[in-house]
């Protein structure tokens, strides 16, 4: 195995570790062991996708561990993150009839993540649950801090928690089998951090896309154990999304709605942040809060990726409709998160339609 990267979640007794690690997957039965005085049973969430790749892997690891081993494999797609296979889940834990001390396991991307953490947070009243994410945009991004979800019609993960994993096993070495076009889609998030805070972290994804979308070891390291302490920083200053953990939320309230518009089906969610922080990239200019630039900028950076750069047409109305439902509303008021230059984001509550209006206008 590669070189091992340890980040440590530090939020007192919901504490835990990021392990990071190549070829690492068939490990995780002895350090999920470790977690436990006794290892007993346990359930393996995933999806069809992910299931025949690396669920035997897995499973085995547990097994010659002394677990005994439940699996529950759901249909792949953002379609089926509702409360409909959520409660499919919740059916797979009352038929396992795990114990309050027993773990459930997410083996998958965000969505595998999302809806087992969240079916964890309610059986029981709170169960344990280790996160081993196999996608780049789960592994950077929604695997770590503890937000899980569900989607509603009414809006994406409209019905959650805030529930933090106990563990949080990345094995790099899975996304050999990723799509590239899933593969892009998480790079988006790596480039949300350094438009956020880090400015020398997005130069360095300028310069080595390219050998990230190739999977170099090194830079694939790199970058992932970047994202997990940018994440883990701001939420360890800010676990419930009261003040600055909503800096994250870039391009999510524009690409929310985009989601939303297009029924989940058009676009992967980094696909989606993507545009939406394109869309707040202009924004932020037309208030005076950024130079020309800046747009620009980052546009280059997502077609050098792959990334899709051309806002889908709606009207302003349905635009505004989409927006309404975000869960990251305040009040009657929308929180957007917006830019003054590369590195540097910040929280503006001051946004009104007629912005708004504008903005789609120039669109058109």
């Amino acid at each position: 195995m590669s070189d091992l990267n340890i980040y440590h979640v530090d939020l007192g007794e919901r504490s835990y570790d990021i392990h990071i690690q190549f070829e690492s997957l068939a490990s995780i039965g002895e350090a999920i062991r470790r977690l436990f005085t006794v290892p007993s049973r346990c359930l393996i969430v995933s999806n069809d996708v992910v299931a025949p790749l690396y669920l035997g892997t897995v499973r085995k690891s547990l097994e010659t561990s002394g677990w005994h081993v439940e699996t529950f494999v759901l249909p792949d797609g953002e379609k089926y993150k509702n409360t409909a296979t959520w409660m499919q889940v919740m059916d797979s834990l009352m038929a396992c009839k795990l114990s309050r001390n027993e773990p459930i396991i997410a083996l998958g991307g965000g969505v595998v993540g999302d809806m087992t953490g969240f079916a964890a947070s309610c059986y029981r009243r709170g169960i344990p649950f280790i996160q081993v994410p196999t996608t780049l945009l789960a592994q950077v991004d929604s695997s770590v801090g503890g937000k899980t979800a569900i989607n509603h019609a009414h809006g994406k993960n409209m019905i959650g928690a805030f529930y933090q994993p106990r563990l949080v096993w990345i094995d790099p070495s899975v996304l050999k089998t990723l799509e590239i076009r899933e593969l892009r889609a998480g790079v988006a998030e790596l480039i949300k951090y350094g438009l956020i805070r880090d400015v020398q972290f997005f130069s360095y994804l300028e310069k080595n896309v390219q050998q990230l979308l190739a999977l170099d070891s090194k830079v694939v390291s790199q970058v992932i154990l970047t994202s997990c302490r940018h994440k883990a920083e701001v939420v360890m200053a800010d676990e419930t999304e009261q003040g600055m953990r909503a800096l994250l939320n870039l391009g999510h309230t524009f690409g929310h709605a985009i989601e939303s518009m297009t029924h989940y089906t058009r676009y992967l969610h980094g696909e989606a942040v993507a545009l939406g922080t394109l869309m707040a990239a202009r924004l932020s200019h037309m208030l005076g809060h950024s130079a020309e630039n800046l747009e620009p900028r980052i546009k280059r950076i997502y077609e050098a990726t792959g990334l899709p750069t051309v806002i889908p047409e709606f009207t302003v109305n349905e635009w505004l409709d989409a927006m309404g439902h975000d869960k990251k509303n305040v009040g009657s008021r929308i929180r957007y998160i917006l830019l003054k230059e590369i590195g540097d984001s910040f929280i503006a509550e001051d946004i009104t339609d007629e912005n708004i209006r504008t903005l789609i206008a120039s669109y058109l």
